[in-house]
């Protein structure tokens, strides 16, 4: 049988463990909501900035509205993340400046059966066709299950298709994104992976827009300097990370 002292220290012991388990995992950091709207040392030196600051819409604006127009309750930050809320349309929303030759960045993730997508080149003189989409949807849910290659996650919408073997997540986890211009060449990427890259006033370019809804509108596919816009499809969507640098003309 153990002494009484032996088990006052074996009680002792015990309780200063449980002290600096605890202590331990208190000290553990917590990514802040915010840390994706940040930039680091690296990108800073390469020119990156950030296009969502984490905590507000400043930058953005309603397409075809003044800018001064509220942009109202279907484009929500929530703990450093933009949300666009669903059922609830607003429109879609634009950067204030415009770009041409840029890398942008940014993650995303949607609901189930979800649809959204970002745009560039976007000017407001066509309404009807504003720009090229980076297409972002559920591609493999039943809703969508008739939609042409065209439609898919990363393709150029309704013009040219991205990658059959895609590394596309599924609804409700993070995605990455990138679109890179320079020059006369575009490129969509998906999580880390080249899954698209065109030519602007190429053949392939021509022949897909000849053949989708876009046809009607003649300088649609041309290379402009456009605002980068997030598109409002009533799907609930998420975006974070948003950020771009310009590159030089080539």
């Amino acid at each position: 049988m153990h002494s009484p002292l032996f088990r006052w220290l074996a009680l002792v012991s015990l309780a200063l463990l449980a002290t600096l388990s605890l202590g331990t995992r208190a000290a553990a950091p917590a990514a802040p909501a915010s840390a994706p709207a940040t930039l680091t040392a690296e990108e800073k030196a390469a020119d990156w900035r950030l296009l969502f600051d984490g905590h507000s819409l400043a930058g953005w604006r309603l397409f075809s509205k003044p800018a001064t127009t509220p942009i109202g309750p279907g484009w929500k930050v929530e703990n450093g993340i933009l949300k666009k809320v669903a059922g609830i349309k607003t429109g879609d929303i634009i950067t204030a400046q415009t770009f041409d030759n840029f890398e942008l960045r940014w993650e995303w993730r949607i609901e189930k059966d979800g649809n959204n997508g970002v745009k560039y080149f976007v000017t407001e003189a066509r309404p009807g066709a504003p720009g090229h989409e980076y297409q972002m949807i559920d591609d493999n849910a039943p809703k969508w299950a008739s939609l042409h290659a065209e439609s898919k996650t990363g393709s150029f919408y309704e013009v040219l298709p991205p990658a059959a073997d895609r590394p596309l997540n599924p609804p409700g986890q993070w995605n990455r994104s990138r679109i890179v211009v320079r020059g006369q060449f575009v490129e969509h990427w998906l999580n880390d992976r080249n899954v698209l890259t065109y030519e602007l006033g190429s053949t392939a370019v021509k022949a897909g827009i000849a053949k989708s809804k876009f046809a009607k509108y003649p300088d649609f596919g041309r290379k402009i300097r456009g605002h980068i816009m997030l598109t409002d499809h009533g799907d609930e969507a998420w975006f974070r990370a948003i950020k771009l640098r310009e590159l030089p003309s080539p």
